[in-house]
């Protein structure tokens, strides 16, 4: 069979699959499905219960959202007095905050010391598992390479399946060290292999945590400054955690309910992550900034500026989709509280970048973008910048690639998926097992001589285009 002949057979067939898999919207409703698990006043439908982290964005009153101030609880501690506390005492803090997830309290200063001696111990991969899995298979995709990465070092643990606290929080923690070595080595890969730029490859430092030791593997020269380190901390503490109901936390709980180990969980949960409904937003406001300053005429103005806001919502400019990213969210209404930390921080890097008229771009695009919301939808309309907006900003200041936006949040979010794993497997035993209702059934086998009528019929139906 020739390619042609091949391409026209997966066509038909493509067609063929479509057709037998749609489902009409108004079916949903006939049957009042929760499609994507919301309620029809856009809450999220309630499947279990967790410690670990919550998300408040609104009020309900008579069953119906209210606009509030955004908040974000770790293990019941607001995000912004955490980190107000390790910020004023000029440290980092994703550290601090991988203990508080996974242990459900602050550890004390013997503690936490010994806890970012396990974390420097097992930064390091396995012996050659650099040279085997990363750099003779390399991937484009880094994620990819993460999410096979993670099942590959199921190998090499010597009881990979065993689900007892101490061995999920020994593996937690090992995946937790080496997240950010496998990122680093796997973008180093793809740069050489690809990309045909000089390989390094930096081994991670004892001492000196996380967000530097991210720096240090991907840029040549290792160099840094205290504050590009510091806002990298604070974009993972932000990212660590976002409640049990998000797309690849709840991947986490569902996997985890069967039993299965550690490793198959959270490669399910960076295969959810990798989806860019999920995890990919930052990168889309990347593509949209780089839009605005090749089309827009002049985005230094915000007159000028908020005609271009105005196209891309009218899907006349960019990628023709009628958004602004970087605005709005599932939850928060009146604010996001990483959006308002990162925003605060970015400015700080900023000034010592000379990127301030940068930096105002992406202010004026969130402040237009609330303004043309008004005016389009009327003064009560509620709109706010969430945390993707100004991410993107700071990684590119960072000079962080484009490719390892989303691993860094995997990165990140780790924690909080073994918070999650630890805690479904402890408190709640039952495999999770949603229902779906069936509106196909009763067809009945037709003898094979009497397909073929059928398959003529809608062979002359594709023919005609009908």
């Amino acid at each position: 069979m020739n390619k042609d002949s091949s391409e026209k057979i997966f066509d038909e067939l493509a067609m063929i699959a479509e057709k037998n898999n749609y489902i009409k919207p108004e079916i949903y409703n006939m049957f009042n499905i929760k499609r994507g698990l919301r309620n029809s006043n856009g809450t999220g439908v309630k499947v279990g219960l967790t410690k670990v982290g919550c998300v408040k964005g609104y009020e309900l009153r008579d069953n119906k959202k209210v606009p509030a101030e955004g908040e974000l609880f770790y293990r019941g501690i607001r995000l912004t007095e955490f980190v107000k506390g390790f910020q004023q005492q000029r440290r980092y803090g994703f550290e601090e905050c991988v203990y508080l997830l996974l242990f459900g309290e602050l550890p004390t200063k013997k503690r936490f010391d010994e806890f970012k001696d396990l974390l420097d111990e097992w930064r390091k991969l396995p012996q050659s598992f650099t040279e085997n899995m990363i750099l003779k298979i390399p991937s484009k995709d880094i994620m990819n390479k993460l999410q096979r990465s993670i099942l590959v070092l199921y190998s090499h643990d010597d009881d990979p399946d065993n689900i007892s606290v101490k061995n999920l929080l020994m593996q937690s923690i090992k995946l937790i060290a080496r997240f950010p070595t496998i990122i680093s080595y796997g973008y180093q890969a793809k740069a050489h292999y690809f990309d045909n730029k000089s390989l390094f490859i930096h081994s991670p430092q004892k001492g000196i945590g996380t967000a530097e030791n991210i720096l240090f593997m991907i840029r040549q020269d290792n160099n840094y400054t205290k504050t590009e380190a510091e806002i990298l901390d604070l974009c993972m503490v932000i990212h660590a955690e976002h409640g049990g109901g998000n797309n690849s936390a709840f991947t986490t709980h569902v996997v985890s309910s069967s039993g299965t180990d550690t490793y198959s969980a959270i490669a399910a949960a960076v295969g959810a992550l990798k989806g860019p409904k999920h995890g990919g937003a930052n990168v889309k406001v990347r593509e949209m900034i780089l839009d605005i300053k090749r089309n827009a005429i002049n985005w230094k103005n915000r007159d000028m500026l908020k005609d271009y806001l105005l196209k891309i919502l009218r899907k006349e400019a960019f990628n023709k989709e009628g958004l602004i990213y970087g605005m709005g969210h599932a939850v928060y209404t009146k604010s996001d509280p990483r959006a308002v930390l990162l925003k605060k921080k970015a400015l700080e890097l900023a000034i010592e970048k000379g990127a301030v008229e940068e930096f105002n771009l992406y202010k004026n695009i969130e402040e237009l973008t609330i303004e043309i919301f008004k005016e389009l939808k009327g003064e009560d309309t509620i709109i706010c910048a969430n945390v993707d907006l100004y991410s993107g900003f700071v990684y590119e200041m960072l000079n962080i690639p484009q490719e390892l936006y989303t691993p860094l949040f995997a990165a990140a979010r780790l924690p909080g998926w073994c918070a999650h794993r630890i805690e479904q497997i402890v408190s709640d035993k039952k495999i999770l097992r949603p229902a779906y209702e069936i509106v196909d059934i009763g067809n009945k086998y037709i003898p094979m001589d009497e397909r073929e009528r059928e398959a003529d019929h809608f062979s002359h139906l594709l023919a005609s285009g009908s």
